[in-house]
C-alpha cells in the first residue's frame, strides 16, 4: 500500500479522511494479464461493475506489458506489505518498506524521494529516449507512447545537458506529452482547424492544461471542416453534481460536487474572456440522481483529437476524418494535484487506421449521449449557486498544500 510523503506530521494527523487524500495518492489502475494490458481510471470497487461510467483500453502488446509491470513492481517496492495478523485491529498489519531495505516515506522523507527517483525514473524515461515514430506512419499503423507522472517523488530533472532527447528537460512524461500535442495544434497552421473533446469526472483542470486546451480550439468565426454550422468544435464533458460520486456525502468530502460546478464556472468564464465561447462548450453528464434506484456516477477521464479533413484521392478534394486520431488514456484527472501530487500512468494513443478512428468517435458519442450543454446562466441559477463554506473549504485545501 503506498503512502505519499508529502500527508506526514500534523497534516496527516488532522486531516479528514476523505480530504486527505487531496495531498497525494497512489492512483494508478494497472490490469495485466499475460501479454495484454488493459488502461483505465477504474478501480475494482463494486460500483464500476454496477454504476459508474469509465474507460478501458485494452492493448495487445508483450512489450507495452512488460513496461506497465516493471513500473507497477518499482512502486510496490516503495509501499507498505499488508499481511494478516490477528494481533491488530482489523485482522491485518502494514510493514514498512524499512523491513525490507528500503526508506519508509513517512519517517525517511528525503530519503525516500530519492530512492524512487533513482528507480522510476530511468523506467518512464527509457520509452521516452524513443524516436517518435519508430518505423514509418502509414494509416494501418497505430502507435502507443506510455506515460507516467511522478512529479511527487521524481522532483526535479539532474543532469539535463547530458541527456540528448525533446523531454529531457522533464522527469514526468504525460504533462510534457500533452503540453506539447495542445501547443502543436495551437501553433501549426496544418492543425489549427482540428477538433478535441477532453473529459474529467471531477472537472478541475491543471491551469497550464487548460490554457493550451483553450488556444488549441479554433480561432472565433472559424467554421472547423467535418463539423455541422451548429456545432462546436470543441466539447468538455464532466459530471454533473448529480452524477458525482461524492454527491451526498456526509461531512467536508459532500461539499465537493458545489466545488467543481464553482470551478466549471470559472472555466466557462475563462473560455469567454479569450472569446471562444463559439468553439468550447461545456456538457455534464447525468444519468438520474446518486443514490436513486438506476442511477450511475461519471468517472471517464481522456483527451481526443481529430484532425481537419486530408487531401483525398482527387485533387483539390478532401476527405473528413473518420475519428480522432490521438486520445490520451489512463488513471490522470489532468488536475493540479494529478501532475504534482499524485502517481498517475496512461498513454497516448497514435493511429492512421480508420477502423479504430472510428471506433473512437464510437467512444465519444457514447459518453455525451447523457450530457447535456452547460453555460454560465445555467450554473447561475439558484440550485447551482456555490455557498460561502464550499469556497472556503476549497481555499483551505489548495492553502495546507493538497488539491482537489
Amino acid at each position: 500500500m503506498f503512502h505519499t510523503p508529502n500527508l506526514n506530521g500534523w497534516k496527516k494527523k488532522y486531516m479528514p479522511k476523505r480530504l486527505n487524500e487531496g495531498f497525494g495518492l497512489q492512483h494508478m489502475k494497472l490490469y495485466g494479464f499475460d501479454d495484454e494490458i488493459m488502461l483505465s481510471g477504474a478501480n475494482l470497487s463494486n460500483d464500476y461493475f454496477t454504476n459508474r461510467l469509465d474507460r478501458y483500453h485494452l492493448f495487445a502488446s508483450k512489450e507495452l506489458t512488460d513496461f506497465y509491470a516493471a513500473v507497477h513492481e518499482a512502486v510496490c517496492d516503495l509501499s507498505y506489505t499488508l499481511i494478516p495478523s490477528d494481533e491488530r485491529p482489523g485482522g491485518f498489519e502494514l510493514i514498512s518498506p524499512h523491513e525490507r531495505g528500503f526508506p519508509d516515506p513517512l519517517w525517511h522523507t528525503k530519503r525516500f524521494k530519492q530512492y524512487a527517483k533513482e528507480t522510476l525514473e530511468p523506467l518512464i524515461h527509457k520509452k521516452a529516449r524513443q524516436k517518435m515514430f519508430p518505423v514509418p506512419f502509414t494509416k494501418e499503423k497505430t502507435f502507443v507512447y506510455p506515460l507516467a507522472q511522478f512529479d511527487v517523488l521524481l522532483g526535479d530533472p539532474k543532469n539535463i545537458a547530458f541527456l540528448d532527447y525533446e523531454f529531457a528537460s522533464y522527469t514526468s512524461t504525460e504533462k510534457p506529452a500533452i503540453t506539447r500535442l495542445l501547443t502543436n495544434l495551437a501553433e501549426d497552421e496544418r492543425l489549427q482547424k482540428s477538433r478535441w473533446t477532453f473529459t474529467a469526472g471531477y472537472f478541475n483542470i491543471d491551469p497550464d492544461i487548460c490554457k493550451l486546451l483553450i488556444a488549441a480550439a479554433p480561432e472565433p468565426g472559424v467554421l472547423v471542416p467535418g463539423s455541422k454550422a451548429f456545432e462546436k468544435a470543441c466539447t468538455v464533458i464532466t459530471a454533473s453534481p448529480w452524477a458525482n460520486g461524492f454527491y451526498g456525502s456526509p461531512g467536508v468530502s459532500g461539499m465537493l460536487p458545489a466545488a467543481y460546478t464553482l470551478l466549471s464556472r470559472r472555466f466557462l468564464r475563462t473560455v469567454a474572456s479569450a472569446g471562444k465561447e463559439n468553439q468550447i462548450q461545456l456538457k455534464e453528464w447525468r444519468k438520474g440522481t446518486v443514490g436513486e434506484r438506476g442511477a450511475m456516477t461519471y468517472h471517464a477521464k481522456g483527451l481526443w483529437v481529430t484532425l481537419p479533413p486530408q487531401l483525398g484521392s482527387e485533387p483539390e478534394k478532401t476527405v473528413d476524418e473518420a475519428g480522432p486520431s490521438i486520445t490520451v488514456v489512463g488513471s490522470s484527472n489532468y488536475t493540479k494535484r494529478s501532475y504534482s501530487l499524485d502517481l498517475e500512468i496512461g498513454a497516448m494513443v497514435v493511429t492512421g487506421d480508420d477502423r479504430l478512428k472510428a471506433r473512437l468517435r464510437k467512444e465519444t458519442e457514447n459518453l455525451e449521449a447523457d450530457a447535456t450543454i452547460t453555460t454560465q446562466d445555467d450554473l447561475a441559477k439558484v440550485d447551482r449557486r456555490v455557498g460561502l463554506r464550499v469556497r472556503l473549504a476549497l481555499w483551505l485545501v489548495e492553502a495546507l498544500g493538497g488539491a482537489l
